[in-house]
């Protein structure tokens, strides 16, 4: 036989609402136990009990209080005496240097007439990393920076043309690279000066000064739009190969 039971004493339905009212229950009491007051107490001689209530304490409110001392007052000015001119000063007439046609004009004739000799000022070799307009090789154009790539290109080009290499094979060096270092100077006019060279013989150093002194004649650098020499060093590398 099945027991029936009425829908109204079923309580599952009602199961969320216990579920929060019991939450509410728990945040409840642990509120009231947070917020519960004790007061110290002490115990004497007989086992009684004494509370001590709470010490209030007042602290009075503070102000700082910051003196404004008034600025020093400026020093007096020192006195002034006056002291009376002893002494006349005579004033100084200027005289008019001006001249008069009825004045006679006197010419004094020079015997002599010294020359004077201007001393040749010696300028500086500009080097040709900072020259402002650099030297134009023949057949060169462009902006400033593809001329001085031309330049080099077409030195290089004339080394490698000219020089003979296999001068370094005959002259019994070690094997490797070897460096000759060439200075040379292009004057006011392009015209190709003072060619020296440093190298690990002397038979190459003639030999790259003799290439450096077949270059062509060229448009002359400028400084402040004015031609000036023009100092250039060319390191030459050859290499020596054993035998």
């Amino acid at each position: 036989m099945l027991v029936k039971k009425y829908k109204k004493a079923r309580l599952s339905p009602y199961s969320k609402t216990f579920f929060q009212l019991g939450l509410v229950l728990a945040l409840l009491t642990i509120y009231l136990a947070l917020e519960w007051k004790s007061v110290d107490r002490t115990i004497n001689e007989f086992n009684q009990v004494i509370f001590e209530p709470e010490e209030i304490l007042d602290i009075p409110i503070t102000e700082r209080i910051i003196e404004i001392k008034p600025p020093p007052p400026p020093p007096a000015p020192e006195k002034i005496e006056i002291v009376a001119d002893k002494e006349e000063i005579i004033e100084t007439v200027l005289e008019s240097t001006e001249t008069d046609q009825s004045e006679e004009i006197i010419v004094e004739e020079l015997d002599q007439i010294e020359e004077i000799i201007e001393e040749e000022v010696v300028e500086k070799d500009i080097p040709f990393a900072i020259i402002e307009e650099p030297p134009v090789y023949p057949g060169c154009k462009g902006s400033k920076e593809q001329k001085k790539k031309c330049l080099q290109d077409k030195i290089s080009a004339h080394v490698n043309k000219n020089f003979k290499t296999e001068l370094a094979q005959d002259l019994g060096l070690a094997p490797g690279k070897k460096k000759v270092y060439v200075q040379f100077r292009i004057d006011k006019n392009g015209d190709i000066i003072n060619v020296q060279a440093r190298g690990p013989h002397k038979r190459l150093e003639k030999e790259a000064m003799r290439v450096i002194e077949l270059l062509p004649q060229m448009t002359p650098g400028k400084q402040r739009t004015k031609p000036v020499r023009v100092s250039y060093t060319l390191p030459i590398t050859l290499v020596v190969l054993n035998n």
